[in-house]
């Protein structure tokens, strides 16, 4: 059964309506059952069913130089689809005769919490539910031989989010990682990023109308690396949570 909960300690509260569009609609949001261990749960990706992922690319200035880019102008915007997510714990599946290459993004996630055009800079807090963790999975080899990123970016799992979406958060310096069984592959900070939040919603909203429980993926430092099946890659934003899945061989 598939349910919305709100995260409380160890556990998590059920909630009876999708809590967004219930108050956006004036409705109440209640508990609707005894809290739940988190434990006993298979948490999905938060939110299940954006409308789009706006990625934002080479948004760290040592992120462009490893990959030998020049740092942009103006935010490098691409979508992946809403298909590429998997939650934390979820399986990356790696695409076996496709791609010989792939590697892990440590990002920052920002889930909208209203419908957002035109929005200014200074407004954007009033449009954002809150944060999450993000890795934006790509097979490097596709990339670099397609030049654009949806191949690259867009199979099935090539998006973990999660573990939640913490309401409470406010992104200012906080560390930004990624290990790789154990090792530590990325490590930046977020006031390295050349764009921030505010500023990528105010764009962003100029281009595309961002709808509820859309995704704004902000970008990675330095540091990705390769995958290969069996690995177990953890995300994680410094006091947002650890985001955690296990790479596996998919069908040739």
């Amino acid at each position: 059964m598939l349910r919305w909960g709100r995260v409380e300690g160890a556990g998590v509260v059920p909630l009876g309506v999708d809590p967004v569009r219930a108050e956006a609609a004036g409705a109440a949001v209640r508990p609707a059952g005894e809290p739940v261990a988190w434990a006993q749960l298979g948490p999905l990706a938060p939110p299940a069913a954006p409308t789009k992922i706006v990625c934002v690319g080479r948004n760290y200035r040592a992120h462009a130089a490893e990959l030998q880019h020049d740092v942009p102008e103006i935010p490098l915007l691409f979508l992946k689809p809403p298909s590429c997510l998997v939650g934390h714990g979820g399986e990356i599946v790696y695409p076996v005769g496709e791609s010989e290459l792939v590697h892990h993004e440590a990002e920052l996630a920002v889930v909208m919490g209203r419908r957002a055009r035109r929005v200014r800079a200074e407004d954007a807090d009033r449009y954002i539910l809150g944060y999450s963790v993000f890795n934006d999975v790509t097979a490097r080899d596709l990339q670099r031989r397609d030049v654009q990123f949806t191949r690259g970016k867009g199979f099935d799992t090539f998006g973990p989010l999660g573990p939640w979406v913490d309401t409470s958060f406010t992104p200012r310096d906080q560390a930004v990682m990624a290990r790789v069984n154990g090792e530590e592959r990325q490590r930046g900070r977020l006031s390295e990023m050349i764009f921030g939040v505010a500023e990528l919603v105010a764009f962003v909203s100029r281009v595309m109308t961002l709808e509820p429980y859309d995704v704004l993926a902000t970008g990675t430092p330095a540091g990705v690396g390769a995958l290969s099946p069996g690995d177990l890659v953890q995300v994680e934003v410094e006091g947002l949570g650890v985001l955690s899945n296990r790479v596996v061989a998919g069908p040739r």
